[in-house]
């Protein structure tokens, strides 16, 4: 890193000490937002995906299958899958439930006894988890009333819940208030960073010295990405501290990604500071910009397959939604790099087009 650069940066440093309200609100914000939507955000799904295993291979088992398929509440993923592949397919997020049949169904079903049909839940989101539970009983009532003419109570339902056996659904909601928190204030830091340069007079100065526009750039998201970072520790300790969320995997691995979707909102601010006329038009966009998709089509609040096709396509584009599925996995299932290495290269990749861009709209010239 040159001279240049440095010296950009410790001018960037300067404006943030100097601007304590600012850095306040930067500090008190990730805790103001994980205390108030922490307690507030409910949500229901649908469309979820299932395996199944079924050890029985009658009629009585082909019947729960397809009671389970038959409906827009679940989507059959698997059939026959093996024991030792129901982690990895929960892990992946491939699918959220795995229906197991038992070999003596018949049989109890026969003799009138009370068969045992066994569900295993990824209750990382709690409501699923719960939706899951409920509803299964009921299908597993359509699927006797199908066979026998009545709901009879034949079919018992013995569910397993992992990775959120206690089903709080805060354990849900807050990792995945980090994504909102961060774009948000990582793009709004950024967005008025040449916006203010402009209004104040002082971009005059930057653009009569030696200064290339990426060193320009560089110098102005380096800070914000430190300030990044310690609120995505806050968010975490808060996390902890407040709601009781687990870590079940590498913090240091979580770290090194957010990194990444910190760049990704720091670089979408510079790109809407080199459009924006203002400081307050600049606000505006990144509000647009940042707040309604990453709510409304991450995943955050409604589940993507519940979602119009044309809107599952949109929520590829959105940087959010492959961050909620990094931090949920790594806090809620403790899953590795290896799990994750789609999503990373994707926000990688998303930050690199964004900073590019950002780069080719800034003009070393008054506008």
């Amino acid at each position: 890193m040159n001279r240049r650069t440095l010296a950009i940066m410790r001018k960037e440093f300067v404006h943030i000490v100097r601007d304590w309200r600012s850095l306040l609100i930067v500090i008190l914000m990730p805790i103001l937002m994980i205390l108030l939507y922490g307690h507030a955000i409910t949500l229901d799904m649908k469309n979820i995906r299932f395996a199944v295993i079924d050890h029985a291979n009658t009629q009585e088992s082909r019947e729960i299958i397809r009671a389970f398929s038959d409906n827009e509440f679940f989507i059959a993923h698997e059939h026959n899958i093996r024991n030792q592949d129901i982690e990895d397919l929960m892990l992946s997020r491939a699918v959220q439930m795995v229906l197991i049949i038992p070999s003596d169904l018949s049989h109890d079903v026969n003799t009138r006894r009370s068969a045992t049909v066994q569900v295993l839940i990824d209750a990382s989101d709690s409501n699923v988890g719960t939706f899951i539970g409920t509803y299964s009983e009921q299908v597993l009532a359509l699927a006797a009333q199908r066979l026998y003419g009545e709901a009879t109570p034949l079919f018992h339902l013995s569910p397993r819940i992992f990775y959120n056996p206690d089903m709080k659904s805060t354990n849900f909601f807050v990792p995945g208030l980090a994504a909102v928190i961060l774009m948000l204030i990582g793009a709004l830091l950024t967005s008025i960073a040449i916006t203010r340069e402009k209004e104040t007079g002082t971009l005059e100065q930057i653009l009569v010295s030696p200064v290339r526009p990426i060193e320009i750039l560089v110098g102005k998201v380096a800070p914000y990405m430190l300030i990044g970072l310690i609120d995505a520790a806050l968010i975490l300790l808060s996390s902890y501290v407040l709601f009781d969320v687990p870590v079940k995997g590498s913090i240091v691995l979580l770290g090194l990604l957010s990194l990444s979707y910190i760049f990704v909102a720091l670089s979408m601010g510079l790109l809407i500071s080199t459009v924006a006329p203002t400081q307050q038009i600049a606000m505006f966009m990144t509000l647009m910009a940042t707040i309604l998709p990453t709510i409304m089509l991450s995943g955050f609040l409604f589940p993507i397959p519940s979602m119009p096709l044309l809107l599952q396509w949109l929520t590829n584009v959105i940087p959010a939604t492959y961050y909620l599925v990094i931090i949920r996995g790594i806090m809620l299932k403790g899953v590795g790099l290896a799990e994750l290495a789609t999503q990373a290269l994707v926000l990688s990749a998303i930050g690199i087009v964004l900073i590019i861009a950002a780069t080719r709209r800034f003009r070393l010239r008054l506008e």
